[in-house]
């Protein structure tokens, strides 16, 4: 017989590089999260910065994303901040992790991004569909990517 394990995150993870150095990458992701957020975040349809625009540990933002036609709301903490490198953010009324990590390559005007979204716990009547809402989630994780590389490209501070 099968156990579901409940606790089992489901992961979706994209990467892609930007012709951009780590610097700008950053600033636009990272340094100005809480401006750029909804930019990228087309699912968004409300969003508010709950402890000030810095992103710091701790620094909390409320959204509403509009999610198969039904209006999501979830608060969530910056858990981890390392300048130019990672940035995380954890759900606090949800099981969710986002996490960001740049990385520069050897030429200096390219930067790689990759962006992770893990559903910390799937309840169990869940289970089943787990690949398809894995799916979902590498989808978004690829959108998100996109979605940050052409801002960019269209020269988005």
């Amino acid at each position: 017989m099968y156990h579901f394990d409940i606790s089992r995150p489901v992961i979706g993870k994209a990467s892609i590089e930007i012709n951009q150095p780590i610097t700008f990458v950053f600033c636009f992701v990272g340094k100005h999260f809480f401006d750029n957020y909804p930019k990228w975040a087309v699912e968004v349809s409300e969003f508010k910065p709950l402890t000030g625009k810095d992103i710091f540990v701790g620094a909390r933002a409320q959204q509403t994303r509009i999610e198969q036609g039904q209006k999501v709301e979830s608060t969530f903490e910056v858990s981890e901040f390392e300048v130019m490198k990672k940035m995380t953010f954890v759900g606090v009324d949800a099981q969710f992790r986002n996490t960001y990590h740049f990385s520069a390559h050897d030429d200096q005007d390219l930067t790689e991004l990759e962006f992770s979204f893990e559903l910390l716990e799937l309840e169990l009547f869940m289970r089943p569909f787990e690949k398809l809402i894995r799916m979902s989630i590498e989808e978004g994780a690829e959108n998100t990517v996109e979605n940050i590389k052409n801002l960019l490209a269209d020269g988005c501070q």
